[in-house]
Parts: C-alpha cells; sequence; structure tokens
C-alpha cells in the first residue's frame, strides 16, 4: 500500500515511508488515566505561555470565514458498507507521540483529530473546521479564532479553548518523549489567549510568511490527560484519546486487525466541506504481511482496494478474469503534490562513511536509471533534491549523482583503496560492503538489479529484508548502515528534524542520518527565525545544496502519480481528488470522497457466480498532470 501522509496532516511531523524506491512519496476499554503526579514541567503554567484566565479581546478585528471553494465531494454519494483494506504490520503504539509512535498506521488516528482550519487541496487555503472564523492580529504574529459551539469530543465532551491551551501544555511536556514536538511547540508557538469558552488567539514567537499554517492547532483533550507524569509513555501505549474526526476506533485485534466506526451523530458532518464524504460505515483494516498473499485476498474479492503504484503489480498482476470480466477496474491518477524523499540514507555514524569520498562513490555505484526502465517500464522520475516539488523553495539546480563506475574509480583511488582479488575495493583488509535495509519484498527485483550494478563499479551491497515494524524500529533506534526509505512532506521544507545536530546520535528522531554540522545548524536556525520569505527560500536552497553536498542522501524516484485496482462497486467522484491527492482509498478518514454501492456488489457478486461479464473500465486521470 501507499505510506504516504498527508502534507498537511499533522503539519511538519513527518512519516517514515520505508523500503521506498519508487513508491510516492501509517471503541478500546480502559479509564482515561490520569497521572497522579503533577508533572514538574508543567506546575507554573504562566510562565510557560500557559494562562486558562479570560483575556480583554483585541478591537478592530477584520473576522473571515472561506465557504466558496471547489468541492470534490460527489452529491451521488451513498452512506454504508465495510471498507476491507490491508495493513502490513500492526502499529508498535496507539499513541500519536513519544517511542514509536510515528508508525505506519499513525494517520488514522491523526486524521481524526481535527484542527482549527483545514487547507483546500487545490487553492491551499484555509477552510473553516473546528473554528467558524478567523481573524488576524495588528501584530503580524497572532491570529484570533471562534471555535464552532457544536463541536464535540467523541466522547461527547464539547471541544472548548482550554483544549487549545492543554496542547502547549501537553507537547511542551519532557514526559511526552517526543523531541520534535517539545521543540515545534516552544520555538513556533509563544501562546494560546483564552477570551472566553469558545474564542481563542494562538500567537507564533514571530513575524512569518503563511502564520495561518504555523498557528493551526489542534486541541488535546484536557479532560482525558490531565497532568502528566513520567509514566505517560507506558500508560497510554494503547489507549485512544478521544477525537473530534469521522471515525472512531471501535475495536482491535493485536496483530490481526483494526476496526474503525463511523460517528452516525458526528457534529460536523453538515459543515459544506464535509457533505458526501465520509461515506463507509466502517473499515477494517487486516494485518497482512506479505504483499503478495494480500494480492491474493483482494483477488477473492476479500479485499475491497489494492495500491497498483508499484509497475510490477500495474503491468504483471493487473490481468486475469477479474479484470477482463470488468469485475475489477482500475485507476490512474496524475498529481502534481510535493514528492516524499524516497532514498537511501546512509548512517554516518558508521565508521565506513566518515569519509566523504566513499559516500560520493557508494551514490555513483546506484544505477536506478536501470531498474526505472527495465522494472519500473520507465514510470519513474528521478529525484534530484530533498525538497521536491515546493516551488520556489526547491533547489532546481541540483542533480543526482549519476551511474558511472569511472567516477567511482576516481573517489575511491583518491582515498587510497584499490580493488581487491573479486574485484571489491579494499583498504588496510577492510572491504566495500555496507548493508542496505528495506521493509517491502516488492522492491527486492529492485534491490537485487542496484546491487549487481553495484558489484560492476567495486561495491558490495547486502541486502537486508525487514517486516516493515522491524525495519521502522532499527532506523528510528540508529541501528543501519543504509536505510531505503522516505518522509513523508510538509506544507514547506521542513530541514530542523532531519539535519539539525540536535536531532543527531540520539534514537527515535529523524536524523537518521546522525548528520551534525555546525554550518547547517546555523543556516537551519536562521531558516527557522527568519521573517523575510525571500531569505527562507534563499536558505532553504542552501541548504538542500549542502545536503547533497554531504552525500548523506542518494536519491531515488517518485511515481507523479498513484494508480489502484479497485472492485466495480467501489464508487467516487469524476476527478476523486485534488492536485496534492496521494491516494483515493486508503484513508477514508482523511479524504473520504469514495463510497460503496452496496446493489453494485450484490450485482457483481451475483454475476460472477453465472460467468457473465462487464465491460472492463480504466479510468487516467491527467487534471493534474505536471512534468517534474
Amino acid at each position: 500500500m501507499t505510506e504516504v501522509l498527508m502534507f498537511f496532516k499533522n503539519k511538519g511531523f513527518n512519516r517514515l515511508i520505508l523500503s521506498a524506491l519508487l513508491i510516492p512519496a501509517l471503541l478500546l476499554t480502559g479509564s482515561c488515566g490520569k497521572g497522579e503526579d503533577a508533572s514538574d514541567d508543567a506546575s507554573n503554567d504562566e510562565s510557560i505561555g500557559l494562562d486558562y484566565s479570560t483575556h480583554k479581546l483585541e478591537e478592530k478585528l477584520t473576522w473571515i470565514t472561506n465557504n466558496s471553494e471547489s468541492l470534490v465531494a460527489s452529491p451521488k454519494a451513498k452512506k454504508g458498507g465495510t471498507f476491507y483494506h490491508f495493513i502490513r504490520s500492526f502499529p508498535l503504539t496507539f499513541r500519536v507521540v513519544g517511542p514509536d509512535s510515528n508508525n505506519f498506521t499513525r494517520d488514522y488516528f491523526t486524521g481524526n483529530q481535527m484542527s482549527l482550519l483545514e487547507m483546500h487541496g487545490n487553492t491551499e487555503k484555509p477552510l473553516p473546521s473546528l473554528a467558524t472564523h478567523w481573524a488576524y492580529s495588528a501584530d503580524g504574529r497572532t491570529m484570533y479564532f471562534k471555535i464552532n459551539p457544536d463541536a464535540r469530543w467523541s466522547d461527547g465532551k464539547p471541544v472548548t479553548a482550554d483544549d487549545f491551551i492543554y496542547t502547549l501544555e501537553f507537547m511542551r511536556s519532557k514526559h511526552i518523549q517526543a523531541p520534535w514536538y517539545n521543540d515545534y511547540y516552544t520555538r513556533e508557538i509563544e501562546k494560546v489567549t483564552k477570551y472566553g469558552d469558545l474564542l481563542i488567539s494562538v500567537s507564533a514567537t514571530k513575524k512569518i510568511p503563511d502564520l495561518w499554517v504555523t498557528v493551526n492547532l489542534n486541541p488535546t483533550p484536557k479532560h482525558f490527560y490531565g497532568r502528566l507524569n513520567s509514566d505517560f509513555v507506558r500508560e497510554y501505549n494503547w489507549k485512544i484519546e478521544p477525537n473530534t474526526g469521522p471515525y472512531i476506533l471501535k475495536e482491535f485485534g493485536k496483530g490481526k486487525y483494526l476496526l474503525f466506526e463511523r460517528k452516525k451523530d458526528w457534529w460536523a458532518r453538515d459543515l459544506r466541506y464535509n457533505k458526501n464524504r465520509f461515506n463507509v460505515d466502517y473499515f477494517k483494516l487486516t494485518i497482512i504481511r506479505d504483499q503478495n498473499v494480500a494480492l491474493e485476498y483482494f483477488k477473492k474479492g476479500e479485499l475491497d482496494t489494492f495500491d497498483a503504484s508499484h509497475s510490477l503489480i500495474w503491468y504483471e498482476k493487473g490481468n486475469g478474469d477479474i479484470f477482463d470480466r470488468g469485475y475489477v477496474n482500475k485507476l490512474w491518477f496524475y498529481n502534481d503534490a510535493r514528492r516524499s524523499t524516497a532514498g537511501l540514507f546512509l548512517n554516518l555514524d558508521r565508521e565506513i562513511f566518515s569519509d566523504p569520498n566513499l559516500r560520493f562513490a557508494l551514490a555513483h555505484s546506484i544505477n536506478w536509471e536501470k531498474t526505472n526502465k527495465e522494472i519500473n517500464r520507465g514510470d519513474g522520475v528521478r529525484l534530484h533534491t530533498y525538497f521536491s516539488g515546493y516551488g520556489a523553495y526547491s533547489n532546481n539546480k541540483i542533480r543526482a549523482r549519476e551511474f558511472s563506475i569511472k567516477k567511482v574509480e576516481d573517489y575511491m583511488k583518491a582515498s587510497g583503496w584499490a580493488r581487491g582479488s573479486d574485484g571489491i575495493w579494499t583498504r588496510d583488509g577492510k572491504r566495500f560492503a555496507v548493508t542496505i535495509s528495506y521493509g517491502n519484498e516488492i522492491s527486492t527485483p529492485q534491490f537485487v538489479t542496484i546491487k549487481e550494478e553495484a558489484k560492476k563499479a567495486g561495491i558490495e551491497l547486502n541486502l537486508q529484508l525487514l517486516d516493515p515494524g522491524s525495519a521502522y524500529k532499527k532506523t528510528m533506534e540508529k541501528k543501519h548502515e543504509v536505510a531505503s526509505l522516505g518522509w513523508s512532506t510538509g506544507f514547506r521544507p521542513q530541514p530542523w528534524e532531519h539535519f539539525h545536530s540536535v536531532n543527531a546520535h540520539k534514537v527515535q528522531t529523524n536524523n537518521v542520518n546522525n548528520y551534525a554540522d555546525p554550518e547547517m545548524d546555523r543556516l537551519i536556525d536562521r531558516y527557522r527565525e527568519s521573517t523575510d520569505e525571500k531569505e527562507r527560500i534563499a536558505l532553504s536552497i542552501r541548504i538542500q545544496q549542502k545536503i547533497h553536498d554531504s552525500g548523506c542522501w542518494i536519491p531515488f524516484g517518485a511515481f507523479p502519480f498513484f494508480r489502484n485496482f479497485y472492485w466495480r462497486w467501489m464508487r467516487f467522484p469524476e476527478v476523486p481528488g485534488d492536485k496534492n491527492s496521494n491516494e483515493v482509498f486508503e484513508s477514508p478518514h482523511s479524504a473520504g470522497y469514495f463510497w460503496i454501492d452496496e446493489d453494485m456488489k450484490k450485482e457483481t457478486l451475483e454475476v460472477i457466480k453465472t460467468g457473465r461479464t462487464f465491460k472492463p473500465e480504466t479510468k487516467i486521470i491527467t487534471k493534474y498532470r505536471k512534468s517534474l
């Protein structure tokens, strides 16, 4: 399945996409379990920008809303049915912050936690969500928000100003063991101010372009967590916090499945941008670790859709009776989204990568072009810069290092290495042999080709296929030599979490390269502190150049589209997404434009028994197609 996080949901916090070679770009029982001991890092609320008292509202505010953007959802949509899908590993936790939370299923939970505002997928303008109206302060770094009086948590409690103030207390707490959140909610958000139960302001620490994106907070249910203590990670590992979105986890079997249920009385169901969305009553995610096995389940009708973005699946698995007889249809959707950083991430704490010449040699030994041509039918597009698809913020002058045996030889000889009797580069009895860890068996043919080509250049690549959970854990614990993965995208490039030295040489941070460079730190700090967009763009360009010059990341490619196989009873709008869409079916809580036609499902199952056929259908959506 496509493991891509919506670029605006969970702004700034990226999720691993393990084993990505060309992949574009994851109710319970139990009490809420408030901690008994007060949190020592939240004992003085006022000193850290937390104030639950009511303040006087700023005068002369101009209130804004936005109910005029175009819609994707279809009025033909029908409610009901169960959507059957699969995931390849059970989450290590249901928490969405802290150790092991940045996993494959995380967005199934965060996608059901609404923010003050949402973003329109095409215009990228703010839309009402938990807030009905908003206004900009004269200070240039504060926004005011009117909370929808109907907003409710899944346990029936109202969403109030205190839940947004509590977000700062929660995200700043050392007990959640989440350095990114601790940093972001301290460095970027100064305070939340209350003007009544349904009126707040959120202040950034500085004036900044795209202010509304920065101050667009999610609430955190204060009544559920209360004061945190040092036992937070263990205590909340398998508890589900109340949410504000359309679905809630109803039940699960550890290691077996997750079952989400649509809230029949969801408070936001009649809001303009939610109508005709979130249509299925349930979606069940079954754990199927082997993708080939999952494909067989799909062909039997036990799964409703199957991601076919990978060329091997699209061209070689999309045939047979169920396709020829029109029982299963195909979708090819070109998008214009920001691109995941799919590639090889080198662990610079490993001795062999202490020499930049060896990093450059490894990059020139990777014959991505051959794998794309022979295995992916030329469908992929090579990534060049770390932040691709970000408009002016992307450094499009950078070019990925091409496959070149001659350049490998030049770099290796410059560092005093020589070819051994078997052709592998050696020095002082050491061979240039490294292990690539990856977590998706469908990538194996591509890696075998890459391994064979690298051997021609004198570099030995050992391939280590792990299950997704193990691959993720190994990478986050920084035990890898080379990890094949990708990160999902943010609204703007966010280099701090990946390349600032404060996140190097530590487990459970997103700096999986263990990259540490004082000059880079200064550039990143300036980028974060800058309030001038031109300067921020210039700094982004320089930061990407330094990433390239370091050789710590070897880019692979991206599919500028996604593809699906789906049983014909799965229905969706004529154009089932926007320019930023990365999927149609896999996250019904986040996009939710599709529906199940139960009459068509019954008809199809009856026709299959008789051997009758339908006209095969392949939909190719090119509305947002754009060359990279």
